[in-house]
């Protein structure tokens, strides 16, 4: 079930859209949105939010059309990845041209809807067709429902949504706010879009036990299998960066429209197949394990630039600052408390947390940032403010029950699970082991000045997601030789420790 190498493509290169021109930027630099309401926040936990209905539109929200191709036939998933990052790439630039147009805003109150919401949902029509297109010929049956996801909304920037992320969600307006209201200068962090001082939290405010990761109390090794295999792959010391994300946009270069840490494989790019992959130099001391393993760096944005500062995915699309190293990057696999593990399928590809999460909702979401002596206190939807002496910290369980058949799915979520809240796995799905990935970094604590932070942290995140924490992911391919996928599974039945 490998995938194949795929012919070398950009979004929007193989197929030209005709009115995707309409929201490219002129020429110079791009011109970041700094266009922030204030939050609200009764303090009783992170999914309580209320937007301001009269905030200035800040980002554009869209429909995440991979989330609902559930089947999608394998002979049609090469070209349905393509269309799909050619619909993220559509969304870029309508984010750049809502960022880059505030003077026009303020004049025409329906500057936002007929300039850049309406071409952006003739173009995504013209992909959403063509997807459909694809699976039928492909043998599928693509729902006409997907027209229904051609429109965006624009939104204000506070928090997350709160819904299932099925469709547009929030209040968002429609552009008639345009006239800079609420603008704080500087507190759009060092890319003009994102961080801003909502975006942080005291941890030593946050309640003990507040949060936790789904899956993790279900894989502590309390009972069932209770052994551990740690695998030590270092922290990306050699800075083996890019932009591409094979599992969601094989193919397509800058399909993440963000940078990369990689660690373990050597070979992950947009291009690699399976063979690729299989063969790859690896980072890791045991060299039965060839996996990838990949998240997106950390900036400090305190000035410096870095060596993307004027590459797509880097400073142009708004990841601007000093990538950050992690001083540590644990890689462990843990059991399930209810019984034992199954072995994982060669090129497993498993994809926790969701990048998108800002518009998306929360269903997807699944990352928890924390400090360093305070990680019984977790956070989603901030980032840590950590005393003195302190680390900030980045945890992701990933999902531990698979449906026994695939090694990816449609839209890349479905062939794999969390456990039930008993500690079982639904469906017919079978446990196998869970990677829990520790990221620590050394990073000075920001201030936060008259409401403005400075010298803020961010993720980097896609342009209009606004670096918030609550985008924050992992993913993972699996590449264990059969020889150390099998000691793994008998350490964790087991309960041995082991490495």
């Amino acid at each position: 079930m490998g995938r194949n190498t795929r012919k070398r493509r950009t979004p929007l290169a193989t197929k030209a859209i005709a009115a995707s021109a309409a929201l490219a930027l002129g020429g110079g630099g791009l011109i970041w949105a700094n266009f922030y309401a204030s939050a609200h926040e009764d303090g009783n936990g992170w999914q309580n939010r209320t937007r301001s209905a009269g905030a200035q539109v800040a980002t554009i929200d869209c429909p995440d059309v991979g989330q609902q191709l559930s089947e999608v036939p394998d002979g049609a998933r090469g070209e349905v990845d393509g269309e799909l990052a050619s619909m993220d790439q559509q969304i870029t630039e309508a984010y750049q041209r809502l960022a880059s147009t505030r003077d026009a805003q303020a004049q025409d109150a329906g500057y936002v809807q007929n300039a850049i919401l309406q071409p952006l949902k003739d173009n995504r029509k013209v992909l959403i067709d063509r997807i459909k297109l694809e699976i039928d010929r492909a043998g599928g049956s693509a729902s006409d429902s997907l027209d229904d996801l051609a429109g965006c909304t624009g939104t204000p920037a506070e928090q997350p949504r709160t819904d299932d992320g099925q469709g547009n969600g929030g209040n968002g307006g429609n552009g008639e706010n345009g006239d800079g209201g609420g603008q704080e200068p500087g507190n759009g962090g060092q890319g003009g879009n994102g961080p801003v001082a909502a975006d942080f939290q005291d941890i030593t405010t946050v309640q003990p036990n507040s949060r936790d990761l789904p899956g993790g109390l279900a894989a502590n090794g309390r009972s069932g299998s209770k052994g551990t295999f740690t695998t030590k792959c270092g922290t990306n010391a050699n800075d083996n960066h890019n932009t591409d994300n094979v599992i969601v946009a094989p193919g397509v270069t800058n399909g993440a429209h963000h940078l990369h840490d990689y660690v373990g494989n050597q070979n992950n790019d947009a291009f690699a197949s399976d063979d690729v992959l299989a063969n790859a130099g690896t980072t890791c001391q045991n060299p039965g394990d060839r996996s990838s393993y990949f998240w997106p760096v950390l900036r400090l944005q305190d000035g410096t630039q870095d060596f993307d500062q004027n590459a797509a995915g880097g400073g142009t699309e708004g990841n601007a600052g000093r990538i950050l190293e992690p001083r540590q990057a644990q890689l462990k696999f843990v059991g399930n408390r209810t019984g034992p593990v199954v072995a994982m399928p060669r090129a497993l590809r498993i994809i926790t947390g969701d990048a998108k999460a800002f518009v998306n909702g929360l269903a997807n979401a699944n990352t928890a940032w924390t400090c360093t002596g305070f990680e019984d206190r977790q956070l989603t939807d901030k980032y840590p403010l950590c005393p003195e002496g302190s680390d900030v910290v980045r945890l992701s369980n990933f999902q531990s029950c698979w449906d026994g058949q695939n090694i990816d799915s449609a839209n890349h979520r479905t062939h794999v699970a969390f456990v039930q809240a008993d500690g079982t796995c639904a469906n017919g799905f079978q446990a196998i082991p869970q990677l829990q990935v520790r990221l620590v970094y050394d990073v000075p604590a920001p201030t936060i000045e008259n409401g403005v932070v400075q010298n803020p942290f961010a993720v980097d995140s896609f342009p209009e997601q606004l670096h918030k924490p609550i985008t924050d992911h992992n993913d993972f391919i699996n590449f264990f030789s059969t020889k150390t996928m099998k000691k793994m599974v008998n350490c964790i039945n087991s309960g041995k420790r082991c490495q």
